[in-house]
């Protein structure tokens, strides 16, 4: 049978199937198609959109999230601990200003004293024989003085009548004015012993308490001996001390005559002793870069001792306003000392100058303000433009892709985009 004897018959039968029908039929398969069809380009709109999205998401995570600290300003005034040595706002050794020996002391170590008391007394035998001997002298002297002077005056009345030349009164003119120049002398050995033989009796020069005492009864005394150990009294005045105390260069501009302190001891837990700055040595130590600095601290009751190791507080006043960082923020690179600033989603690499260093903090008097979000600890592959997330900022996923797939066209468009 041949194919148009065949579509003869299907022609005859579709023919017979009423318009009606056949539009209906026509519709539910076209319906039947686009459904389908929409199935599929929604399936494929879905996986396009899925793909962007974790594209754009693993770039988002790709960035790195650092955590950020801003700077604190630093206070006008500032507290600096540093180590300090008291010293006896006044103290000195006493040695003896004449031979002899130790008769007696009336003061040992840890006595307080008066000015003007007696400490000691030396015995001075040939000090007291050299002494009668210039007195002698002197008697011998003022006898051939008034031998001489009346010698003078008679000389002078003779001369007067003629009686003698000229030249014999003149010579005993002269020996007068010699044997008064001999007394003047003997005069004057006399009281220089008599002030040597006052030196027997050791005073004490002013209020104070003895912290030494180096002889004995009976030890011979050298007047000569002034060298360190062979004083007879060592005494120092307590009721104020000098505290001595050696401040870094770096805080040398801060430290000024008046300024405020005060000490602390470990043996007074709590205690506080109020000082002041009264003068510095305004000369940088080229060996310890350090300034001499001395406080004064008012000590009436005499619980700080001289010679202990106390902590100075030193109240400084900076002129140069600066702010304060955490050391985990600082970059130590060929080109200096930098910090990494987040800026615009960005870090960039910030110079700063270093000022004092605190141990955690240190202080930086330029480059960064308290408004700067710095970052902490850094990476050292950090470079300036780098892409940053600060800790705490919303991380946006990737949204659904826009719009949807409805066309053929729609979909050849996305897939040559993707």
């Amino acid at each position: 049978m041949s194919t148009q004897q065949t579509a003869g018959p299907v022609r005859k039968s579709i023919a017979r199937v009423p318009i009606g029908l056949r539009i209906v039929i026509i519709v539910v398969i076209c319906a039947l198609a686009a459904a389908i069809a929409y199935d599929i380009f929604s399936g494929i709109e879905a996986r396009v959109n899925a793909a962007a999205a974790l594209k754009r998401e693993s770039l988002a995570r790709a960035i790195p999230t650092v955590s950020i600290v801003h700077p604190k300003p630093g206070g006008n005034v500032e507290e600096v601990v540093l180590p300090g040595n008291a010293q006896a706002y006044v103290a000195t050794p006493i040695y003896a200003r004449t031979n002899g020996y130790l008769k007696s002391w009336n003061f040992d170590i840890g006595a307080h004293v008066k000015a003007g008391q007696l400490l000691a007394v030396i015995e001075t035998p040939e000090i007291d024989r050299q002494l009668d001997q210039a007195r002698a002298d002197l008697a011998t002297a003022q006898a051939n003085y008034d031998l001489a002077r009346t010698t003078a005056a008679r000389y002078e009345a003779l001369f007067k009548t003629d009686s003698v030349a000229k030249q014999d009164v003149d010579d005993r003119i002269g020996d007068m004015q010699a044997k008064k120049a001999m007394l003047d002398s003997a005069a004057f050995n006399v009281r220089r012993l008599e002030e040597m033989q006052h030196f027997q009796n050791v005073y004490a020069p002013f209020n104070g308490i003895i912290t030494a005492r180096n002889v004995d009864i009976g030890a011979l005394i050298d007047a000569g001996a002034n060298a360190p150990g062979k004083e007879l009294f060592d005494i120092a005045a307590t009721s104020k001390l000098r505290v001595y105390v050696n401040v870094p260069q770096q805080y040398s501009r801060d430290v000024r005559p008046g300024g405020a302190a005060y000490l602390t001891q470990a043996e007074f837990p709590g205690r506080q002793f109020p000082g002041k700055i009264v003068r510095t040595s305004d000369s940088i130590d080229p060996v310890s870069r350090t300034l001499l600095t001395e406080v004064d601290v008012d000590n009436p009751t005499g619980e700080l001792l001289p010679g202990a190791f106390l902590s100075v507080h030193l109240k400084l006043k900076s002129e140069t306003p600066a702010v304060t960082i955490p050391v985990n923020t600082l970059i130590f690179r060929s080109n200096g000392m930098e910090v990494a600033v987040v800026r615009n989603n960005k870090a960039e690499l910030v110079p700063i100058t270093i000022g004092r260093d605190f141990g955690t903090t240190v202080e930086v008097l330029s480059g960064v303000t308290p408004q700067d979000a710095i970052i902490e600890n850094p990476p050292d592959s950090l470079t300036s433009g780098t892409e940053v997330r600060p800790v705490g900022q919303a991380f946006l996923p990737a949204a659904a892709f826009p719009g949807g797939l409805f066309c053929v066209s729609g979909f050849l468009k996305l897939t040559a985009e993707s």
